[in-house]
């Protein structure tokens, strides 16, 4: 299947949570699927957490592969290596990673999942937590910040650009994360999906056209592995996306 949300939609039911991991108020959206999860169900998951100035959530890992884009605000993590929007990280399932550190005005960032299962964070500080590790990559990979666009540079762009976000000599599997930018109405074939676990398209600047509706900031598209490659067309201001690629071992295996 193809799943669409507008990033418009998904923020106008923004609420205010309780962190499992400090305890304190911060405030949650959610994409696709359930804001967590400790069972195995079909579809994506796609949840955004926005935490209060200077909240620290501890070391932890979860049960699923994920990307991860912080998306506004700054902060820390591991041993202190600064974070601003927009960076990407790619986690395989059951790599730990943290702490994470909010900054003075926030930290917010979205956890993309391919499919719902075992979402809920194992924490470090927790007794038992071994019992729950199982074999991984331990992929946990950060990438360097990514530059948008002015909004007139993008909407008078005259040439597209694919550019790979991680080093595709360390990657050994089908996944793959790369910006697209495109001038406005300008068209790209996505990724064939069947030859990876699937993909997500995450509007980062700009807009993207699907279905004659111009999808706004922060909107997501979920191509799953047994669809046809999704046609990428820019909106009028031109379009800067994610292009998230899942590696096939993702299957009911690795979730359980």
């Amino acid at each position: 299947m193809i799943y669409v949300k507008s990033g418009l939609e998904a923020l106008n039911n923004r609420q205010i949570i309780i962190s499992p991991g400090t305890g304190l108020e911060h405030w949650g959206t959610v994409f696709f699927g359930p804001r967590s999860s400790m069972s195995v169900a079909p579809g994506p998951q796609a949840t955004m957490s926005e935490m209060a100035a200077h909240e620290t959530i501890v070391p932890h890992f979860h049960g699923i592969t994920q990307f991860q884009i912080f998306s506004a605000g700054s902060g820390t993590i591991g041993k202190g290596d600064p974070l601003q929007a927009l960076t990407l990280q790619y986690k395989d399932h059951h790599t730990a990673y943290g702490p994470l550190v909010a900054g003075a005005q926030g930290l917010s960032f979205m956890a993309l999942r391919i499919k719902t299962g075992h979402s809920a964070p194992i924490y470090l500080d927790k007794p038992g937590y071994r019992d729950h590790l199982k074999p991984s990559k331990r992929r946990n990979w950060i990438s360097s910040p990514i530059q948008l666009s002015t909004e007139p540079v993008l909407e008078h762009r005259k040439q597209m650009s694919w550019e790979p976000l991680f080093d595709p000599k360390k990657i050994d599997d089908e996944m793959a994360a790369h910006v697209l930018r495109l001038g406005a109405h300008q068209q790209h074939m996505g990724p064939d999906p069947q030859r990876s676990g699937g993909y997500y398209v995450f509007v980062a600047n700009g807009g993207l056209i699907y279905e004659d509706k111009c999808l706004p900031l922060w909107s997501m598209v979920v191509v799953e592995s047994n669809e046809k490659a999704l046609p990428i067309k820019a909106g009028p201001k031109g379009l800067e996306a994610l292009i998230l690629e899942y590696p096939k071992e993702l299957g009911d295996e690795a979730l359980r």
